[in-house]
This record gives C-alpha cells, sequence and structure tokens, in this order.
C-alpha cells in the first residue's frame, strides 16, 4: 500500500505543514501524516501572524521559499506594521487573518505541491533500525518506511485539557491526544518533561456591543509579509479590531473560581507561557493592576466568531461567563466555548543537534512545540529548517545551519539548544544581539541566496532579489550624487522644522536629518520624484535605511566578524571534558551533555562562565 518515503513528516500544523513543503520542494518523496485531514494547518489558537519578532520570523520562512508568508497575505483580513515610531530593526508586521481560509489556502498549497501525499492515521511508534530512525507504525497498524522522520506533534503528546475541575484526555478541543510516541523515546532514552499553554473563550460577535470600544484599524499601506507579490486585501476592505478592558469588578469574580482552579489547586503540573499568561495568572502576579487590556479579535469574514485576545484561562465555564459580562461591551456577550488549559509532553531541546536532528537517534527530527517553544511563528520555522534538514539527511548531504547574526531563525534555534527552556519558548526582539542587521525589511537579501544554492527558494525569489539589489543601490547613487539647491529644499525643511539650507547639499546628506524620510522628500521638494519613479516603495525604504544606519549596521557586522572568531573554533568529536580538572562542575556537566561544535556555542551555554571558555581555548591551543 505504501512506497518507501524520503521523509515522513508527522503532524500537520504550523511545523508540520513547513517541514512537508520544504522537504518535497526540494525533492524529497515526502509522506504528511495527519490525525485529521480536515484540520491541516489549524490556527488552533490566536487568529493572527507575525507580531514583534515573529513577524520577522515570518519574513525569514518566506525568503526562504516557506509558505507562510504566502497564506498570510492570502488570508489577512487587516495588516498592521507594529512598532513604526520606533528604529526599523523593530518594526514587525502582523496579520489578522481568516482562520478557515488560512488553513483552506495551506491545504490547497500543499495539495499543490509535487511528491507530497498525504495519510489520515495516528503514529503510535518510531521504526527504529541500528540507532536509526526508519519510518512510523501507525494506529491502524501499517509500517511506512523512510529515510528520514519528523515529529512535530504540538500540544498532543498525551495532551489533558483543563476547564475549571474538569479535565480529559485531547490535543485540541474536541481531539484526542496522542499516545505511545512519549512512551518509546522515554524507553530509548530521552528525557521528556510536561508544559501548559492555554486559549480564550470563543464568543458571538453579535451579542457584543463594539459603542463601547476602542476600535483599532489596520494600516492604511499593506506591506505584507511576502517578497513574492502584494496582499490583494485593499486598506479600505480591512476588519477592524476592537480594545476593551478588565476592571476590578471582573478580578473579583475570576478571584471566586480560583478554588477550582486546576492551576492554584496543582492539578496542572506543567509550566505555562510567561510573556502570555491567562487571565487568572495576571490577576494573582499583577494585583497591583486593577485592569487588564483585551483584544477583540474577529476570526473572519464570514463568521460572528470573536478571539477575546487577552483572557487565556481554564477556569470553569460559569466562572467565565460571569466574569465576562462585567467587561465593557460584553453585558449581554454569548459565549461559543469556554477557554481551556492544555498540558502536554515535550522534549528538552537540549538533546537535539543544531539540524533539529535527534542526538540519539540518527534520521529522527523534532520541530514545534515538541521542543518546547510556542507560537505559530516559531514552530513553523523549526519545521521549515527541519524539512530542509530531514532532505538533506535523506540525501547524505551537510545540514542547513542558520547563523544567530543571520536570522531570527538561527537565533531561536541556537537558543533551544545551547539553553534549553523549561517554559514556552517565546522570540523577542531583545533577544537577537544583532538586531539592527535582522530586521523584516531584509530577510530576502540575507536568506534567498543561501536557500537559492540549497535548492529550496526558486529562480523567480532570486531574480526578484537580483532586480531588488540592483535598485536599492541605484537610489543611494542617486541620493548621494543629486545636489539640491537652498531655494528648491528649503520651503520643505521649515515645513519639517529643520535648520534651513545655505549652500546646497547632497539629497543624500538632507535624508540623514532626524524627522526626515524619503517619501516626504519626493512628494515635497520640486523635481526630486521625477528620479526615483521607476523604483517601488520598498526599494526605496530599503536605500533610506541602508544610508540612515549605515554607521550602526557596520558597528554590528564588525561584532559578527569578532564573534564569528569563536565560531570558527572547532571542538572536536567525543572531546574528553572530564580531563579538565580547572572547568567548573556545572560547565563540565554542560559540556557533556550538550557537545558544543565550536567555542562560540561554548560560550552560550546557560551556566558556562567566560572562564570556562577561556580554560577549553587553552587546552584546545595546546
Amino acid at each position: 500500500m505504501f512506497q518507501k518515503y524520503d521523509v515522513i513528516v508527522v503532524g500537520a500544523g504550523h511545523a508540520g505543514c513547513e517541514a512537508a513543503a520544504a522537504a518535497a520542494n526540494m525533492g524529497s518523496r515526502v509522506l504528511l501524516v495527519t490525525m485529521n485531514m480536515q484540520t491541516i494547518a489549524q490556527m488552533s489558537c490566536n487568529p493572527a501572524m507575525g507580531g514583534i519578532a515573529k513577524g520577522q520570523i515570518v519574513k525569514e520562512i518566506d525568503a526562504m521559499g516557506g509558505y507562510s508568508g504566502i497564506v498570510t497575505d492570502k488570508s489577512m483580513i487587516q495588516f498592521r506594521m507594529l512598532n513604526r515610531s520606533k528604529g526599523p530593526a523593530m518594526w514587525s508586521p502582523r496579520a489578522q487573518c481568516d482562520r478557515m481560509l488560512f488553513a483552506a489556502t495551506w491545504r490547497e498549497m500543499l495539495e499543490n505541491t509535487p511528491n507530497l501525499d498525504f495519510y489520515q492515521d495516528t503514529v503510535k511508534e518510531i521504526i527504529v533500525k541500528d540507532g536509526k530512525a526508519a519510518g512510523v507504525v501507525t494506529g491502524l497498524g501499517h509500517s511506512i518506511h523512510a529515510k528520514s522522520v519528523v515529529l512535530t506533534n504540538g500540544t498532543f503528546l498525551n495532551g489533558v485539557i483543563h476547564i475549571g475541575e474538569k479535565n480529559f484526555g485531547g490535543g485540541r478541543v474536541a481531539e484526542k491526544a496522542a499516545t505511545g510516541i512519549t512512551e518509546q523515546l522515554v524507553s530509548l532514552g530521552f528525557e521528556s518533561d510536561r508544559l501548559k499553554t492555554g486559549t480564550p473563550p470563543r464568543i458571538d460577535g453579535r451579542s457584543l456591543d463594539y459603542s463601547k470600544m476602542e476600535e483599532q484599524k489596520g494600516d492604511e499601506e499593506l506591506v505584507g509579509f511576502s517578497y513574492l507579490s502584494k496582499p490583494e486585501l485593499k486598506a479600505e476592505q480591512q476588519r477592524s479590531c476592537w480594545i476593551t478592558y478588565t476592571s476590578q469588578e471582573v478580578h473579583d469574580i475570576l478571584k471566586e473560581g480560583f478554588d477550582s482552579s486546576p492551576m492554584f489547586k496543582g492539578r496542572i503540573q506543567g509550566t505555562g507561557p510567561r510573556y502570555c499568561p491567562s487571565i487568572e495568572d495576571k490577576i494573582n502576579r499583577f494585583a497591583e493592576r486593577d485592569r487588564h487590556q483585551l483584544f477583540v479579535e474577529p476570526e473572519g469574514w464570514n463568521t460572528v466568531e470573536i478571539y477575546v485576545n487577552g483572557f487565556s484561562t481554564s477556569l470553569s465555564e460559569d466562572v467565565q461567563y460571569q466574569s465576562l459580562r462585567k467587561v465593557p461591551g460584553f453585558e449581554s456577550v454569548k459565549m461559543f466555548r469556554p477557554g481551556y488549559a492544555i498540558e502536554y509532553d515535550y522534549f528538552p531541546p537540549t538533546q537535539l543537534k543544531f539540524s533539529l536532528e535527534t542526538k540519539l537517534i540518527d534520521n529522527l527530527f523534532f520541530a514545534g512545540q515538541i521542543n518546547g517553544t510556542t507560537g505559530y511563528e516559531e514552530a513553523a520555522c523549526q519545521g521549515l529548517m527541519a524539512g530542509i534538514n530531514a532532505h538533506q539527511k535523506a540525501n547524505e548531504l551537510d545540514p542547513l545551519v542558520l547563523k544567530r547574526s543571520e536570522a531570527y531563525i538561527g537565533v531561536l534555534i541556537d537558543d533551544l539548544i545551547n539553553k534549553g527552556t523549561d517554559e514556552p519558548y517565546r522570540m523577542f526582539t531583545s533577544r537577537a544581539e544583532f538586531r539592527t542587521l535582522l530586521r523584516q525589511d531584509n530577510a530576502d537579501m540575507r536568506l534567498t541566496e543561501i536557500s537559492y544554492r540549497l535548492g529550496l527558494a526558486g529562480q523567480e525569489r532570486m531574480e526578484l532579489l537580483q532586480k531588488k539589489r540592483q535598485n536599492v543601490e541605484e537610489i543611494k547613487n542617486k541620493l548621494q550624487n543629486i545636489s539640491l539647491e537652498p531655494a528648491v529644499v528649503n520651503d520643505y525643511l521649515n515645513s519639517v522644522y529643520s535648520s534651513p539650507l545655505s549652500l546646497k547639499q547632497k539629497a543624500s546628506q538632507i535624508l540623514l536629518r532626524p524627522g526626515i524620510d524619503i517619501r516626504s522628500m519626493l512628494q515635497q521638494i520640486a523635481g526630486l520624484k521625477e528620479n526615483f519613479e521607476e523604483y517601488t516603495s520598498e526599494e526605496l525604504e530599503q536605500a533610506e535605511i541602508q544610508l540612515k544606519y549605515d554607521t550602526y549596521i557596520e558597528k554590528e557586522k564588525e561584532l559578527v566578524q569578532k564573534m564569528s572568531q569563536l565560531e570558527n573554533l572547532i571542538i572536536p568529536d567525543n572531546f574528553n571534558y572530564n580531563k579538565l580538572v580547572s572547568l567548573s562542575t556545572e560547565a563540565r556537566q554542560k559540556f557533556i551533555k550538550i557537545q558544543p561544535r565550536t567555542l562560540g556555542q561554548a560560550s552560550r551555554i546557560s551556566g558556562v562562565n567566560p572562564s570556562d571558555v577561556q580554560i577549553l581555548m587553552l587546552y584546545m591551543g595546546r
């Protein structure tokens, strides 16, 4: 019934979909196994993609030829570029999506991907031969063989759902949990643990009074996520989100439910996400605050269902309902389904190589929440990398490892493997020490060529990148060569409260002034716009960023160069750390467990001091 595949991907969430697409587009014969063909690429929690640092990740996935950016652009109902008031390193795209259209678009794209087969079944066991993954055994008893296996099980491994004093097995509401895989992997020597995440109630938008809320509209310019094309959605078509707040009265009602709370009564053992806490956790941890912000988010074009962002909870249905009725605009609220918490197994990611292949079992890859992360974007980028490297391993090729200086994806994987995580890991711009280089606007310039050489990013992407690079250089050269007379430019300078000129000056020098941007210059300085009409807004913006932030970018590149010296110092395989008696006990234990590849990696391991790295460097020097 089944052919032998190059890659089997288990699970069709965001990680599984990107893994299957990447491996198949690189030429592998891929089987995507999912428990339910109707929930491929399900947005299990909020109906949105992107956000702070997460938007940069989606742009990176797209730059490399992944599908998340294209799917988001096709299904968005609202777009916003966050942090526009800050520097470009902080700009982060975010899109509100139509939940059903998002999943349908993903499935359509996967079904149109050559080399990709689907099968609906559970996976209860990994076939392991001579220390290598060789396929899977399904719930219906089929043994399906492959050269590589990628596990992207999400929250389904021994998942337990909690609502007040009720709890039951499940990987998502109304979907059964997956059993057998954790037990087998633990028997093979893997370490596993438990984590928790949660989701808010879904409510009927027809029962809300939006006049009592603050409207949050989308941007007038929809930049989108994909470098291939702009979103088809027009600014005036966007759906609004809304903002309201909890109150002390809401908090008091929620507190009445604490006696039956699975979180406070110890029924939930797993650690929850620090940066996306439940509403009961918020009012417990931040007792001094008398209100918390709630975002009222539509779930799509053709539905009245609403997602209450900020009200994640596992309290009883009655407490959820009574407290929601006290929120402004929610006085007559009707609830489609209550919020719930879910507890699930994960495998601490220090057990992985940088390729996301496990250290214990060759040809076995983990991606997504099985590695302790939270968020669609974090899962999707791991899936992309696991899919690439599963293909590489199946074809006996070298793995792709992105550096911290190359991508947020590189930061995420490096953090997971060196530091591990005992709580759901979420990406932030603050985690990246080179964030001036890792901007959302230049992900294609950083990554498309790498992916193209690998065989994933297509010819169209490469040609667009080459044209963009050429045009950006042309724009910069024009700005550096065009001289502007005081009589031409001073009215504009006065209008933006900038000092007028007494002598003519290059356009690039004027652009460097605070409060001045290229768009307003082209619009308001006579005769300037005609020189730049052939260029796109993205190319103009890219040239402006490169000119304005040149000094900062060059300083960061110098820092990368210095840091790379440690990255180039390879630690020999099977290095005997026990003979380094000067090492701290913690450093020795961490080195033995993680087996760092380079001195750079060794220096970033949690618990390792600079003196430990110096000792290691000196010993290698001998």
